[in-house]
């Protein structure tokens, strides 16, 4: 992959200057997060002049750096407003759900199926949060959105769906049982479950639309919602299979082998397609237009919830010829998803490094997943790995802040947090420079 070290730097009238007419050659360098030409801004210049590169290979041992400290941490402000409404708000949401889903679990399992279920579900849910873990490593989400995540989708969409579900039920009417148990799993579960579960979207694009900018977060935070779903349900399904069967353990592991083997991510696919969506349209930075995309990522949600679940005599031809394909199709999706990110994040901080933040052989050190694992490695045999680590994510974080002020929409307070991030990253430097 080209480094493009020879990028000329810009010119210092135009460094805090507004927007351009026209773009560099490589300013869109993948198809995610494309930038107009009157929103491009030249990266502000350093003060002092370009900064020296990292004595990666001149490093004494002695001496180990201190820990990024106050000045490396003091661009870190309060959380909004918007984070607190969410965590507050969230927290006492699902705390109160609980008191209606927990007893409905026990009421269907007893409790000994619930501690079965609760038991057989971790596995499942593990392959799903491990998903999550591999594709947010470029650039992470903070813990307590996705811990927000897990419990709506755990909780308050279980919660939501519960309650929901009666009303829904009494708008037709139904030949027979056979009649209303298809209503219910193709129409029904597809509608409410999956508007359920991206209502927690919703809140997180609203009230931490700074860490929901792009399709990439919106599928982090759409498999966590799902997999937090996928449990409670899981405790359902098998806590009643431990419960109500003359022979437990065979009707567990039948059971188990559909949910939790065949099928782990399936509600994680059905709501990713709708984070997205939801990421795709928050990209452009425009509020209306993001609510908007949550509709329209609604609908390919549910018709993959309702193909799902009116698979019925012809099961495992459906599964291996519909199922799987899409299964990989979505592993094909989130790889070039990656891809694109990776292609992103170098571009904006080779902008940076043209400005004088960072030095080119630093940019490729910074963009690969190689570069990052070798940077660390190294900086761990100088008692320096938490230092390189946090100068690693401060530097993605920053070229995503960038692309924010790139998008035209709330430029100033982008451009305040961008100074901000800036600064901590030559505190950073410093930390890992000894």
């Amino acid at each position: 992959m080209s480094m493009h070290p020879r990028q000329p730097p810009p010119e210092p009238s135009r460094a805090t200057s507004g927007p351009r007419t026209s773009l560099p050659g490589q300013a869109n360098p993948s198809w995610m997060g494309q930038v107009e030409p009157e929103n491009y801004r030249e990266a502000p210049a350093k003060s002092g002049g370009p900064v020296r590169a990292l004595p990666v290979h001149a490093m004494p041992v002695d001496g180990a750096a201190p820990r990024a400290g106050t000045a490396a941490r003091s661009a870190v402000g309060r959380p909004s407003a918007g984070l607190l409404a969410l965590g507050i708000g969230g927290g006492g949401l699902a705390f109160l759900s609980l008191f209606l889903v927990v007893p409905f679990l026990l009421a269907n399992t007893g409790p000994a199926g619930f501690l079965g279920g609760f038991v057989a579900s971790l596995i499942p849910l593990s392959a799903v949060l491990l998903a999550v873990h591999v594709i947010d490593r470029w650039e992470p989400e903070p813990g307590h959105l996705l811990f927000f995540a897990f419990t709506w989708g755990a909780a308050v969409a279980v919660a939501v769906t519960l309650l929901v579900q009666p009303f829904f039920a009494l708008t037709f009417e139904f030949s027979g049982e056979s009649d209303f148990q298809t209503y219910m799993a193709t129409v029904q579960a597809p509608v409410v479950e999956e508007s359920a579960k991206s209502l927690g979207l919703l809140l997180l694009l609203i009230l931490a639309r700074k860490h929901f900018d792009g399709p990439v977060d919106g599928v982090v935070f759409a498999f966590t919602i799902a997999g937090g779903f996928a449990f409670t349900e899981n405790i359902l399904y098998f806590g009643r299979a431990i419960a109500e069967s003359a022979s437990p353990a065979s009707d567990l592991a039948q059971i188990f082998l559909l949910r939790g083997v065949m099928s782990p991510f399936a509600h994680a696919i059905f709501t990713g397609t709708t984070g997205l969506i939801m990421g795709f349209a928050a990209r452009r930075w425009h509020m209306g237009v993001s609510v908007a995309a949550f509709f329209i990522g609604l609908l390919p949600a549910m018709l993959l919830h309702n193909r799902w679940n009116s698979m019925g005599q012809g099961f495992l031809a459906d599964y291996i010829l519909v199922q799987v394909p899409i299964f990989f199709l979505a592993i094909l999706g989130i790889i070039l998803l990656r891809v694109a990110e990776n292609r992103l994040t170098r571009q904006r901080l080779l902008e940076y490094a043209a400005a004088g933040w960072f030095t080119p052989a630093e940019v490729a050190m910074l963009a690969t997943a190689s570069g990052r694992r070798a940077a660390v490695a190294w900086a761990g045999r100088y008692n320096r790995r938490h230092q390189m680590k946090s100068f690693v994510k401060a530097a993605t974080q920053l070229a995503f802040t960038r692309q924010r002020i790139l998008s035209g929409r709330d430029v100033q307070l982008h451009q305040v947090e961008e100074r901000d991030q800036l600064q901590r990253i030559l505190a950073l430097r410093a930390a890992v420079a000894g």
